[in-house]
């Protein structure tokens, strides 16, 4: 229904800082909530944050807030997810999500009308 590819992953020492986009195609791309969602190894994918389609609420996973920024261009249909102070537990395979319903507070997409971009690889050293 909508496409997301996600882009700016790879590998930051400890300390440091990534902006991951996500951009978005397709004619309803812009009234979609986007999201972020990660997965570790060995670990079950977790919500890292969230924007509404306005961009006017932002919501953000305790282990990330305020080291983590999301927000969005209307015009480019692009989400960012700027991640600072890096820790190694932030290593983690990074998803875009998009929906029409909303993704607020750590909703995932519905598997009918959500969307999932293919993943960017984000590891942090030591």
């Amino acid at each position: 229904q909508v496409r997301l590819v996600e882009s700016g992953g790879g590998l930051v020492q400890a300390g440091g800082s990534l902006r991951l986009s996500c951009a978005a195609s397709g004619r309803t791309s812009s009234s979609y909530a986007m999201g972020w969602f990660r997965q570790a190894q060995g670990k079950e994918r977790e919500f890292v944050a969230a924007i509404d389609w306005r961009g006017s609420n932002t919501y953000y996973a305790g282990s990330v807030k305020d080291r983590f920024t999301i927000s969005r261009d209307h015009a480019k249909n692009t989400v960012y997810l700027q991640m600072n102070s890096l820790k190694p537990e932030d290593t983690a395979v990074y998803h875009c999500a998009a929906d029409p319903d909303g993704l607020g507070y750590g909703r995932e997409p519905s598997e009918t009308r959500g969307s999932w971009g293919q993943g960017t690889q984000v590891t942090v050293s030591s």
